[in-house]
C-alpha cells in the first residue's frame, strides 16, 4: 500500500485575514517550489461607538469577505483568521444577537478583581497559562453575566468561527483562538472545566473544538451565488488567531529563534513544545497560547504600532516614510515609555499621553512629530528587548536570531533598533505572515506541503527577507530600561 500522493499542481487558496483596522482577502498560489500571494480585496474595519458601547460592525466585515471572495475568483479552499478574544452570540435559531462587543470597550473595567476573588490570579494562571489582559474572553463573559443577550444565547462563536458559520452553516471553535479565551488548559488542549464551573461560565455555549487543517464545511449555495464561485468550495480550519497563522509563517531554520509579530500589537515570544506555568512567568505577564501542531506560543503582548497609528490618525495621516526618515535623525533613547502600559490601550490623544508619560518620569518631553515617533520606536525596541530576554530566561530556551514578521517588518528603523536593543540579528519578513500562514495550512491540508519545517523552508526560499545585524553594544539600552517606572 502506498501513502497519499503529494499534490504537484499549482493550487489557489483564499486567505481571509482580518485585523483591528482593516480586513483583506488574499489569494495564495502554491506549487511544488512556489508560493505567491496577491491581494484580491481590502476593506476597512471601522468599529462603531453606540449608546451601549464600542461594537464591531460585523455585517460590514462579512460583506467585505463576500466581496473579496468574488474578486478572488476560482479558489481551491478558503480559510479565515482574525484578532482574538471577541465573539458573537447566537440564539436558538442561529441568528446573531447584536453586534459583537469590541475588546477596547470599557465593560471589563474592574472585572478581573471580581474574578480573582473566586479564582485567585495565581490559580487562574496555573490552570490556563494566559497572561492578564483586561479584555480576555473570560472577563468579557463575566462582565456580560447578567445581560439579556447572554441569557438568550444558545451558541458563542469567536469572530473567525462566526464568519465561517455564515459561510458554511457549520459551527466549530478553532483551538488556537480558543486558547486566548482563558478557558483552555494549554497542557491538554481542552477546556479548563474547573475554571469555567467556578466562574459560572457555560462551556456548552461553545461549538466543538477544531484544529488547524480540519475541514470546516463547504460554501453554502447562497454564498456561491453571491460570490460567483463554482462549488464545491471547501472551507479549511486554519490557525484562526492571526498570531497563530503568523508564527506558522516564521521562516526559521531551526527552533532557536524568537519571533515578533508586529502590527497593531507586538507579540513577542518563543515557539515551545510545552507551556511555562511558573509563578515567575505569571509575574512577568507571559502567556501560553496554542499554535500549529500542538506547539505553544509563549509570548508577551506589547502595545505595538498602535501607538504610532493613533498618533498618525491625530496628525491627519502624514507621509509615513518622511516621518520615519525624520525620526531616524533624532538622538537615540532621549525619551522612552513603557510600551506595555495599559495607559495607552484606549484610543485618543496619543501624542499628548506619550508626552505626559515622559514628563511624569522626568525625561525630556518630545515635542515634534519626529521626536514623538522616535520615542515610540525606541520604546517598542526596548520592550522587544525585555520580552526576548525574559522569555529565554523563563523558558530556559536560548535563541540566536529574532524574526520580525507582519507589518512592522517593513519598518526598517524599527527592525534596526530591535536588532541593536536585543544584541541579536533580526530577520525581517514576510510582512504578510498571517495570510501566508493561513494559506500554508490550507495547502498542507490539501497535500501540497509537509510539516512546519517544510512549510518554513518553502517560505525561506520564496519570500523576500532582510537581515539586520546589531550595531554597538546594548549598554545604552540597559540604561534606558532602568529609566522606566517600576524597572
Amino acid at each position: 500500500m502506498t501513502g497519499p500522493t503529494r499534490e504537484t499542481a499549482v493550487q489557489s487558496y483564499a486567505a481571509v485575514d482580518l485585523g483591528a483596522s482593516s480586513g483583506r482577502v488574499m489569494v495564495g498560489r502554491v506549487g511544488p517550489d512556489s508560493l505567491e500571494l496577491t491581494e484580491a480585496h481590502r476593506f476597512p474595519n471601522r468599529p462603531v461607538r453606540t449608546p451601549e458601547g464600542l461594537r464591531w460592525d460585523i455585517l460590514s466585515l462579512y460583506a467585505g469577505v463576500l466581496d473579496g471572495l468574488r474578486a478572488a475568483g476560482h479558489v481551491d479552499s478558503v480559510g479565515i483568521d482574525s484578532w482574538a478574544v471577541d465573539y458573537g452570540l447566537l440564539d436558538a435559531d442561529g441568528a446573531l444577537l447584536g453586534n459583537p462587543v469590541h475588546y477596547r470597550d470599557t465593560r471589563t473595567q474592574g472585572v478581573a478583581e471580581k474574578v480573582w476573588a473566586t479564582v485567585p490570579a495565581a490559580e487562574l494562571y496555573a490552570a490556563t497559562g494566559l497572561q492578564y489582559a483586561p479584555f480576555n474572553t473570560l472577563y468579557q463573559l463575566v462582565a456580560a453575566g447578567s445581560s439579556t443577550q447572554l441569557a438568550h444565547a444558545k451558541r458563542l462563536l469567536l469572530i473567525p468561527d462566526l464568519l465561517t458559520y455564515w459561510l458554511t452553516g457549520e459551527a466549530g471553535t478553532e483551538l488556537t483562538n480558543a486558547s486566548t479565551t482563558q478557558l483552555i488548559d494549554p497542557r491538554t488542549g481542552d477546556w479548563s472545566y474547573d475554571v469555567a464551573a467556578r466562574l459560572g461560565i457555560d462551556l456548552e455555549l461553545f461549538a466543538p473544538l477544531r484544529r488547524p487543517g480540519d475541514p470546516a464545511g463547504l460554501l453554502r449555495p447562497e454564498v456561491l451565488e453571491e460570490t460567483g464561485l463554482t462549488g464545491p468550495v471547501p472551507v479549511t480550519t486554519v490557525g484562526s488567531h492571526d498570531t497563530a497563522s503568523a508564527v506558522a509563517a516564521v521562516p526559521a531554520v531551526n527552533e532557536r529563534f524568537a519571533y515578533i509579530c508586529t502590527g497593531t500589537w507586538s507579540l513577542v515570544g518563543l515557539e515551545l513544545t510545552a507551556p511555562v506555568l511558573t509563578e515567575a512567568s505569571r509575574a512577568a505577564n507571559f502567556t501560553n497560547e496554542l499554535g500549529l501542531d500542538g506547539t505553544v506560543r509563549y509570548l508577551r503582548n506589547i502595545m505595538g504600532l498602535w501607538l504610532l497609528q493613533e498618533c498618525l490618525r491625530e496628525w491627519g495621516n502624514p507621509d509615513l516614510g518622511e516621518l520615519l526618515a525624520a525620526a531616524a535623525e533624532v538622538p537615540a533613547l532621549r525619551s522612552v515609555v513603557d510600551a506595555g502600559d495599559a495607559e495607552f490601550l484606549a484610543p485618543g490623544r496619543m501624542p499628548s499621553r506619550i508626552a505626559d508619560a515622559c514628563r511624569a518620569s522626568g525625561q525630556p518631553v518630545p515635542g515634534s512629530r519626529a521626536e514623538i515617533t522616535r520615542c515610540i520606536l525606541d520604546s517598542l525596541a526596548l520592550a522587544h528587548r525585555r520580552a526576548v530576554r525574559q522569555a529565554q530566561e523563563l523558558a530556559d530556551h536560548p535563541v540566536a536570531v529574532v524574526h520580525i514578521v507582519g507589518g512592522g517588518a517593513r519598518n526598517a528603523l524599527l527592525c534596526r533598533l530591535t536588532a541593536d536593543a536585543c544584541g541579536l540579528p533580526v530577520v525581517a519578513g514576510p510582512p504578510e505572515a498571517a495570510a501566508l500562514g493561513n494559506v500554508l495550512v490550507q495547502a498542507r491540508a490539501n497535500g501540497q506541503t509537509g510539516d512546519r519545517t517544510e512549510m518554513r523552508q518553502l517560505l525561506a526560499r520564496t519570500q523576500q527577507l532582510t537581515r539586520y545585524e546589531p550595531q554597538g553594544t546594548t549598554a545604552a539600552w540597559q540604561t534606558a530600561e532602568a529609566r522606566l517606572p517600576g524597572r
